[in-house]
């Protein structure tokens, strides 16, 4: 287990900028850090050091050689880990970085192990186990829809709720034994039957906070969009449309396609439209992020081009391979052209797609003048029975509202990622910000809920059988459930296995 009373030191920056972070904490760490930095501007570093946030100076490594150093201080018991906390900022030059650690090591720190800044901040009480949690989730996320959900568990959304069911649990449990205790005289606390209802309504309320979460592993994956339609349909065209580079060879020729095509695209959401965008032809060339922007990400799945009756063995294994594409995908951009004349094949073959969340999207709609365009997308919306959006990957109209309706779906539907076995997550508000109902619970999490779902369960039987001493044993079970997704009280190795996830440095 982590021993408190050691100094730590490890860089806590990624590789590959032009400033490394080394960070100190622990008992030892101003008077370390005092004996190597020296601030331009003062002498007495410990007197000053508490009424700055940033001190400049350089660091002495060894006799004869400085280095210009950014020194920030945050102090016991305001920091991260709730211990005295030193960043030193300083140029990101493998061999200077390398030899000042090596001077701090000698100074009497200690490497610091895996997640063991966070460790000391839950240990200090800065954080409870879910939040610390959430930190490495925070760290580890590959997209934003994960980052999104670790961000809820940082905030204690989670642990709020399980405080409340925990409160409510309690209560009862207090009346429970009150009774127990007046057992003898002619007093009733609370009744079977009250109990009973009570303990129902709590098993309901973790039930729906199992029902309505998501899995934290499942997250890693991005969302599935697929791309089908009939042959030259634009399928391809779209595609690298929405990617701003030719990812698929287009050609008016049909059937250009055979295999799935798979490509990993993000967009940055904000007032700026895509279709201002400078995309260089041939080239990924991206819009760059702004700090306010929120970033799509998704995998886009160009799909040959379905076929009603296929003629030819080449065109059966082409189709099959594209509905099972189709089939992992959570969304599907369903294509069609709309300055063709005659749309029954595309009738027919839009039974081939299973049920799913679906966008329509009416494609080559430069072709059409421009006065005719708005009227057969009213055609196309009425003889398929859904609203199409008018597309052109020449001229990229319409790749804006795309792109947001991709947006808005993907993040109210079940996602194919978050479909685990028996498990579906209905749909409306799985990713949505405004939805604090929803979380992403870790596999200790969700063992720790089920356990407490369980104990509830049977305390309301025992209640109801009369055995209300049988039953307390089990409510205080089921806060213990409860209590250790805040705090772990079982054994160090639980918490040596929890914090041993985490990068070093964090």
């Amino acid at each position: 287990m982590y021993d408190l009373s050691d100094t730590i030191v490890a860089v806590s920056s990624a590789p590959g900028g032009a400033r490394s972070i080394l960070r100190v904490t622990g008992p030892g760490a101003i008077a370390v850090c005092e004996r190597l930095f020296e601030a331009s501007e003062i002498s007495d570093l410990k007197s000053q050091i508490s009424n700055r946030s940033l001190l400049a100076g350089c660091v002495r490594i060894a006799d004869g050689l400085a280095v210009d150093a950014m020194l920030y201080p945050f102090l016991a018991p305001h920091s991260y880990t709730g211990q005295d906390l030193i960043e030193l900022h300083v140029q990101a030059a493998p061999c200077l970085i390398e030899a000042l650690l090596e001077r701090l090591l000698a100074e009497g720190c200690r490497t610091a192990g895996p997640g063991e800044f966070t460790a000391r901040a839950y240990l200090n009480g800065k954080l409870d186990l879910a939040q610390a949690e959430a930190v490495n989730e925070i760290v580890s996320s590959s997209n934003a829809l994960q980052l999104e959900a670790a961000e809820r568990l940082l905030a204690g959304r989670l642990t709020n709720k399980t405080g409340e069911i925990r409160s409510s649990l309690l209560d009862v449990l207090s009346l429970i034994e009150a009774g127990l205790d007046f057992s003898g005289e002619d007093i009733e606390f609370i009744s079977a039957d009250q109990a009973a209802t009570r303990l129902a309504e709590i098993r309901t309320s973790l039930e729906d906070l199992l029902a309505g979460s998501i899995r934290c592993e499942t997250l890693m994956d991005l969302p599935a969009v697929g791309i089908a339609g009939a042959p030259n349909a634009g399928k391809s065209s779209l595609l690298n449309a929405l990617l701003g580079w030719e990812r698929s060879i287009v050609s008016p020729q049909a059937k250009t396609t055979r295999d799935v095509l798979t490509a990993v695209v993000g967009w940055a959401l904000s007032p700026r439209v895509l279709s201002q965008c400078d995309f260089t032809r041939g080239r990924r060339a991206h819009p760059t992020c702004e700090p306010s922007d929120r970033l799509l990400q998704c995998v886009l799945f160009d799909c040959a081009g379905l076929i009603r009756s296929p003629d030819n063995v080449l065109d059966e294994l082409a189709q099959r391979a594209a509905i099972e594409a189709l089939r992992s995908c959570s969304l599907v951009l369903f294509c069609v052209d709309s300055a063709k004349a005659d749309w029954s094949e595309d009738l027919a073959i839009r039974s081939l797609i299973e049920p799913k969340s679906l966008i329509c999207v009416a494609t080559k709609a430069d072709l059409a003048a421009s006065h005719d365009l708005p009227h057969r997308v009213q055609n196309l919306s009425t003889a398929f029975g859904a609203e199409f959006l008018p597309v052109s990957a020449t001229t990229r109209a319409g790749l804006d509202e795309l792109v947001q309706a991709i947006d808005r779906e993907v993040r109210s539907v079940p996602l194919r990622a978050y479909s685990c076995g028996e498990e579906k997550i209905t749909p409306g508000g799985v990713t949505t910000n405004e939805d604090v109902g929803v979380l992403a619970l870790t596999a200790r999490h969700r063992q720790a809920v089920t356990e407490a779902v369980e104990n509830v369960r049977q305390a309301t039987v025992e209640v109801q059988q009369g055995r209300e001493e049988v039953a307390a044993m089990m409510i205080r079970a089921a806060c213990e459930a409860i209590w250790g997704i805040e705090r772990e009280h079982l054994d160090e190795q639980v918490l040596d296995r929890i914090f041993s996830r985490f990068c070093v440095g964090k």
